[in-house]
């Protein structure tokens, strides 16, 4: 499957802006880490991106080569704004198309799919003239993930974890929609159980200080390397870990530390 992936405006276009944000960053923070998902823990996925950094590009240049590419399913990532009032999640296809359309059954899986992990409102699911949907050859969508002009929708979009749940949602919803195979030995969270066997866990930095484990967390990400903010209870005090994997074997966790200290990030395996 052929996604293409494009995290809206950038460079000298910074899109919406709000509350000490601007859409281009927010944009790409959630398409590098709906692309680190994707890649990390699912077969037969090759995804191109409009952008991995904040260049400008035009709309005709996204559609034009997604279409030459043979993308299969056009994803366009953006954050909306208004008038300070509105708030809330919502997503496109182009109007032309009809509700039993193949694009509308995958927007309704993704839909479903980012609702069960957003903490923003359901705005619903829409129809419009956008560029990015009329151009593109293929299957197309759009969402809006919130407003960045509301201060509660703000609020959240400046939370690395609220940034995760956005990506795994959408990620989610392209697994779903697209039936994608999961890898044998996947990336996982601190809630997977192991069914009564030793699990290696690969830890990418260990912080007293919450903010400081979401920055390693989100550099991991910059770096296509997904994992969770977990917690631990060392000596009495809480501690907050950068867990980027768990593993019933014990090579596959190597595997990925040695990946995550060629980029200069120590870290370290536990069974605990």
């Amino acid at each position: 499957m052929k996604l293409y992936l494009d995290p809206g405006h950038g460079g000298s276009d910074p899109g919406a802006q709000g509350n000490g944000l601007q859409e281009k960053n927010l944009t790409l923070d959630i398409a590098l880490k709906i692309r680190s998902i994707l890649e990390n823990e699912y077969e037969s996925i090759d995804i191109r991106m409009s952008r991995t950094s904040d260049i400008t590009k035009s709309l005709d240049q996204r559609t034009n080569e997604a279409n030459a590419w043979g993308a299969d399913f056009y994803l366009s990532i953006h954050i909306n704004s208004f008038n300070g009032s509105a708030s809330g999640y919502e997503d496109y296809i182009y109007i032309g198309l009809s509700d039993n359309s193949a694009t509308a059954r995958y927007r309704d899986i993704i839909h479903e799919e980012v609702m069960k992990l957003t903490q923003l409102n359901d705005r619903g699911k829409k129809k419009a003239d956008f560029h990015v949907l009329r151009e593109s050859n293929m299957d197309a969508m759009l969402s809006e993930n919130g407003f960045i002009d509301n201060t509660q929708d703000a609020a959240l979009m400046k939370q690395e974890s609220w940034q995760r749940d956005i990506a795994r949602g959408h990620a989610n919803g392209i697994a779903r929609a697209f039936n994608l195979k999961s890898k044998e030995t996947t990336n996982r969270d601190e809630s997977m159980t192991d069914g009564g066997q030793s699990l290696y866990k690969v830890i990418a930095g260990s912080f007293r200080d919450r903010k400081n484990a979401e920055q390693r967390a989100a550099d991991l990400g910059a770096k296509r390397i997904d994992s969770a903010v977990t917690t631990a209870q060392i000596s009495g005090e809480t501690w907050y870990r950068v867990q980027a994997g768990a593993f019933s074997n014990r090579e596959n966790a190597d595997s990925l530390l040695q990946q995550i200290e060629s980029q200069g990030i120590e870290a370290f395996i536990t069974t605990d």
